[in-house]
């Protein structure tokens, strides 16, 4: 499967680890075939718990919003319909996997795709920027955007579009037509000294 088609999601949460008890309170997605956003899932859902001040000034969602969404479990069900049969992406892809494999196992629920991080790949790619924060990396790339992250459908639409320039230049420095998935994936994994050795040996 190539890497431009593929779903790429973000989740807002009511802190740092389900493992702590921590819930999904938003989950955004864009759907890329192609490299073109054919679909995009985007829904608010109650965790059943009040959250802090903290979340509701950092994401802007509050309390209020939340109480009149439905339950973690009904989004996720639909969630995973919407995810079969795609590999996926976000950016700092271990949070994100840990709260979709926390929300989907309460539901008996799960998915078939591969997950990869466009954090991880963003540090092999573009070793000179300043950091590999989102926001960074959309300025870093010249890539238009209003500034407004921290809500899911949002983010995950700035990654798509981090995330076909992350492609754009893989095919550009490996001389290659097009960027299987697996590929992705090994660059993510390679040390920063031997991407340019990576790259040369993919043509």
């Amino acid at each position: 499967m190539n890497a431009n088609s593929l779903i790429i999601l973000d989740f807002e949460t009511t802190g740092l680890s389900p493992d702590n008890g921590d819930r999904a309170i938003e989950i955004g997605a864009v759907k890329l075939v192609d490299g073109v956003i054919t679909d995009r899932f985007q829904e608010l859902m109650n965790p059943g718990c009040r959250v802090s001040y903290f979340i509701e000034d950092y994401t802007g969602i509050t309390n209020s919003m939340l109480s009149k969404a439905a339950p973690c479990g009904e989004v996720m069900a639909r969630f995973a319909d919407f995810i079969q049969g795609q590999n996926l992406v976000a950016h700092n892809a271990s949070f994100d996997k840990r709260f979709l494999d926390s929300e989907l196992s309460r539901i008996s629920m799960d998915y078939d795709g591969q997950f990869a991080c466009s954090l991880l790949l963003s540090r092999r790619l573009y070793q000179a920027a300043p950091n590999h924060k989102l926001g960074t990396l959309i300025n870093y790339k010249g890539i238009a955007s209003n500034g407004s992250f921290h809500r899911a459908l949002y983010d995950s639409e700035m990654t798509a579009k981090l995330w076909l320039a992350m492609l754009n230049d893989i095919v550009e420095r490996a001389d290659i037509d097009d960027v299987p998935f697996s590929l992705v994936q090994k660059l993510a994994k390679t040390t920063k000294a031997n991407i340019p050795k990576f790259l040369a040996n993919c043509a």
